[in-house]
């Protein structure tokens, strides 16, 4: 149903919403007279305004639009579909984050699995991690790869990686084609669970070892609290140019060792030149590690709430 809601009703290009020099995250379009706006499942009742300077790529894939252009405050903005996916001023607080909350979890992870990420950040902070042997991504969208690789050159370094081997194609098969067990931790970095990367960050919730993702946060954690027999946590990060400010990590594990995710056991500030590597870390630390887990209150009584809901059997059944 979600991803049905967010189809519009009509062809809304997302390079349109591009008027009298701001871009706006609600998608739009000019047609006549004053915008026409389709309403965001994610965010319904807001949009959020950057203003640009210059476009620097509009084109449409097999699966999505993209759009890069030159804001005037947050550097160049990449968007699919109309929703923003980074900026190069506030990426740091989410690449970063993604990346380390799992991998810092867990000692010495040797294989990662990374769902989406076409723009190649969470590549560059897996990249610090010296005990890791083998990388691979899984990204559906060759072009968003290439974009990413011409136009955030400090984001898309993380494919040089030795380490690093790209599939281009659908995440939910490549997983069904993977052996269990196969990865110590999967991050997924994916689109917004709406639309076609509704069935991936459902599917992925059921089969990931270890894993940080964007979510819909009602709908997946009491799945996920039935999936994962070993521990389920939920974090977060503050990202300026993200609606509302604030994203959210699911952090699951399977049974066997007990992770505890609130205190890195793998901290960042011991693996020798990761600090650094490939640039100085601007966001993520050992400190913010345990922050992450922190709750406002009202989130707090939500997640224990959601402790004694049970899902549907027909949801159980969908993944």
């Amino acid at each position: 149903m979600k991803a049905m809601s967010s189809a519009a009703e009509n062809d809304a290009i997302c390079h349109d919403t591009v008027v009298s020099e701001w871009f706006s995250e609600a998608p739009s379009y000019s047609e006549g007279v004053g915008d026409v706006y389709y309403n965001n499942p994610m965010w319904p009742g807001e949009a959020h305004s950057l203003k640009v300077e210059k476009i620097l790529f509009k084109g449409k894939s097999k699966y999505q639009e993209i759009l890069v252009f030159e804001s005037s405050k947050y550097g160049k903005v990449l968007v699919l579909d109309g929703i923003v996916q980074l900026t190069e001023k506030d990426e740091c607080a989410y690449q970063e984050m993604i990346s380390h909350l799992p991998l810092c979890s867990i000692p010495s992870p040797k294989n990662v699995l990374v769902i989406g990420g076409g723009d190649g950040g969470v590549l560059r902070e897996i990249s610090r991690h010296k005990s890791v042997e083998i990388i691979d991504i899984c990204e559906i969208d060759d072009m968003v790869i290439q974009v990413s690789k011409k136009f955030f050159p400090e984001l898309s370094i993380g494919f040089e990686d030795p380490r690093v081997r790209l599939h281009v194609g659908d995440g939910a098969e490549f997983l069904r084609n993977s052996a269990e067990g196969k990865y110590d931790a999967i991050i997924v970095d994916s689109s917004d669970p709406v639309g076609y990367a509704s069935s991936l960050v459902v599917f992925c919730a059921t089969w990931q070892k270890v894993c940080g993702s964007i979510l819909i946060f009602q709908d997946l954690i009491s799945i996920c609290r039935i999936t994962f027999k070993g521990s389920v946590h939920y974090a977060w990060t503050s990202v300026p140019t993200y609606p509302s400010g604030v994203i959210g990590f699911l952090i699951c594990s399977t049974e066997g060792p007990p992770v505890g995710f609130l205190n890195p056991v793998n901290p960042i500030e011991k693996i020798e030149g990761a600090v650094e590597f490939p640039r100085e870390l601007r966001f993520y630390n050992s400190e913010m590690h345990t922050a992450a887990f922190a709750m406002p209150s009202f989130v707090t009584r939500e997640v224990n709430a959601l402790r004694h809901i049970q899902p549907a059997p027909k949801i159980i059944c969908v993944l």
